[in-house]
């Protein structure tokens, strides 16, 4: 078995910056059209399912090379949990879509990824392990035509024939079947830092015991498992060990290296909020939200920090 390297690198493309850009303002563009009936809101994961407290805990027995940022010392973090569906509208749970577990752990301290003091340490995990795309430039007009009316979507893809393969692949990803919240694993699908190594995050499902009619409504499924107890989850990392192995830059190939858990995420007994729910649902949950230690990787990171920033700043302007 392959053991972890620090050998790994970013490869920054010629225009990366201007392409990202021009991303950008295209999620923005999608993010202003009014939804008929919901109104406005997130880019992409705008249907909060679940606001929920939690706590990740950290033990003090881990390997040397995974003792960094956050996991450098034994301790226990106040998390928040924000559990959505991953479309630009609020559809029914049982419609197919992407689903997003995005983890906030607070009480952090360090230097920011984006300068300055960390003031959180987000992880925004997806159940898949994969993206579609190996690059931003297919997931954003991908994400961007789908977001589409049926006639846009329609006419564009006429104009474009090139992106009808790419649509199969999101189309096949969306029909993968989900279990629900507690039930199924949750990946960031693309590496972060950990230290001087490079690493991608899972999240192991809480529970094997699958309840069938979850998705009629994930929110319900989840309260009604935090009525029997607390739902507990594994916090794993896997390695970068090389790139043929492990690449860096493409988020679209599951890499092949052992996961490691480093922590666990427990989620106590409780009830909905309404006050929290809206907390949490104003929050910006963002995987440049980070310590230097657990910084974005990749170009698909790379471009994820300038859409980010493009959703949150319109956002701020509804």
């Amino acid at each position: 078995m392959a053991e972890p390297s620090t050998e790994w690198r970013e490869v920054i493309e010629s225009g990366e910056a201007e392409r990202h850009e021009a991303q950008g303002k295209a999620f923005a563009e999608m993010q202003g059209r009014k939804d008929e009936k919901f109104g406005t809101g997130r880019a992409l994961h705008r249907k909060q399912v679940a606001a929920l407290r939690a706590t990740l805990d950290v033990p003090g027995d881990l390997p040397a090379h995974a003792k960094q940022g956050i996991f450098a010392i034994p301790n226990k973090y106040d998390t928040w949990l924000r559990l959505s569906n991953g479309g630009f509208n609020r559809a029914p749970d049982s419609t197919p879509d992407i689903r997003g577990f995005s983890i906030k752990v607070l009480g952090v301290s360090g230097k920011g990824a984006l300068g300055g003091e960390a003031a959180s340490q987000d992880f925004a995990l997806i159940n898949h392990e994969r993206f579609s795309s190996a690059t931003s430039e297919d997931f954003a007009k991908v994400v961007t035509t789908g977001g589409s009316t049926p006639g846009k979507l329609l006419l564009r893809v006429l104009k474009n024939p090139g992106m009808i393969p790419q649509l199969k692949l999101v189309q096949a990803a969306l029909k993968e079947p989900f279990s629900g919240f507690a039930t199924h694993d949750f990946f960031s699908a693309a590496p972060v830092a950990f230290g001087p190594y490079a690493v991608r995050v899972k999240l192991a499902a809480a529970s094997d015991q699958v309840n069938a009619k979850a998705s009629e409504d994930w929110a319900a499924d989840i309260y009604q498992r935090l009525d029997q107890g607390p739902l507990v989850y594994d916090f794993q990392v896997q390695f970068f060990t090389d790139e043929e192995r492990t690449p860096i830059e493409d988020a679209a190939r599951v890499w092949d290296s052992p996961y490691l858990t480093v922590g666990k995420l427990t989620v106590p007994r409780q009830h909905p909020e309404p006050a929290f729910d809206k907390e949490v649902e104003s929050a910006k949950f963002d995987p440049w939200n980070a310590l230097v230690e657990h910084r974005p990787l990749g170009e698909v990171m790379r471009a994820r920090k300038v859409a980010y920033f493009a959703s949150q700043q319109h956002r701020s302007a509804e």
